[in-house]
């Protein structure tokens, strides 16, 4: 794999490469996007009808990913970051109100995207691998995008941080759209690509070829961290 020519949309086919990224300690930062309790719950399997069952089966590869690769990349990502003295930052879903009358028109339209996770319910909570240490910083958020719904932008500017490095789920949900809002304010931004997750693998693969080259970098985590050095 290369990250200089993989994961491109037929808009960036035949362009230059990108240069090698200059990621200084004190301007980066990890961005770890809702790795929450309530994406890794699910229901006995046997307790289900037949349709209920047919939808399980859809979302298994998404949960075998989450916990074969996903969660042990972050976990590993966010050691090396900690024993480097880089920033590590989480963002989560919740709801401040138990009703969650204060979430965006996306979180509560109709369908699987209608989300209620109240701030102290277990569901809502980062599973326990990648939860905050110290004095990390945790924004919460009720929209897709961690800029949009959070202070995010204010911490980011004020910690003097240029680069960010995202990861999380899901890839073509809440991770592009922080991504995009980081991209917006000039931030750079990196995505790792072992790091995601979207409900498919079609659309994990597809939300990277969209994104990547324009609103960030897309790489795996072997490649970060041969670039940084950690």
């Amino acid at each position: 794999m290369n990250w200089k020519t993989d994961h491109r949309s037929i808009y960036y086919l035949g362009a230059p490469e990108p240069a090698d990224l200059d990621l200084k300690p004190a301007e980066t930062a990890l961005l770890v996007i809702d790795v929450q309790n309530a994406y890794r719950t699910r229901p006995d399997r046997a307790t289900l009808g037949p349709k209920e069952q047919a939808l399980y089966d859809l979302w298994t590869p998404f949960h075998d990913r989450l916990a074969a690769k996903v969660i042990p990349t972050v976990a590993d990502l966010l050691a090396r970051f900690r024993k480097a003295r880089i920033d590590c930052l989480h963002a989560r879903i919740a709801s401040h109100t138990r009703a969650g009358r204060e979430r965006s028109l996306s979180h509560r339209k109709p369908g699987w995207n209608d989300l209620l996770l109240p701030k102290d319910d277990e569901a809502s909570q980062i599973v326990d691998e990648l939860k905050p240490v110290g004095d990390e910083i945790v924004v919460t958020k009720m929209t897709d995008s961690a800029l949009a719904g959070s202070n995010l932008r204010l911490l980011l500017t004020n910690m003097g941080i240029r680069n960010v490095v995202c990861c999380g789920v899901f890839t073509d949900q809440c991770v592009s759209s922080t991504v995009r809002s980081l991209a917006d304010e000039s931030f750079n931004v990196v995505v790792v690509e072992d790091g995601c997750a979207a409900g498919s693998d079609e659309l994990h693969h597809k939300e990277l070829e969209i994104i990547n080259m324009i609103y960030c970098q897309v790489m795996s985590s072997a490649e970060l961290k041969a670039m940084m050095g950690i």
